[in-house]
């Protein structure tokens, strides 16, 4: 699973490299961005270049993920220190 993240990222990143050129923007920045922060830059980058629904969308997908990724954590740890 860590290694599909790890593509994703790779993925984003190109993607953000490529497509920065076309809307004068620093594809170095934001391909480094991609690569380091994945779909939170990938959203904010849409934002930025006019598709602002697909971009919030990626935005609050990935947040909500996140959240419940926190959630599961203490709800484990929580289950383990009960037993």
């Amino acid at each position: 699973m860590e290694a599909l993240m790890y593509v994703f990222n790779i993925i984003i990143a190109v993607y953000l490299f490529m497509d920065a050129k076309k809307h004068d923007k620093n594809p170095w920045l934001w391909g480094i961005l991609g690569l380091l922060f994945s779909f939170i830059t990938l959203g904010i980058y849409w934002i930025i270049t006019g598709r602002k629904l697909l971009g919030w969308l990626i935005l609050i997908a990935y947040i909500v993920w996140i959240i419940l990724g926190f959630i599961g954590v203490v709800a484990v740890g929580m289950f383990d220190a009960l037993n």
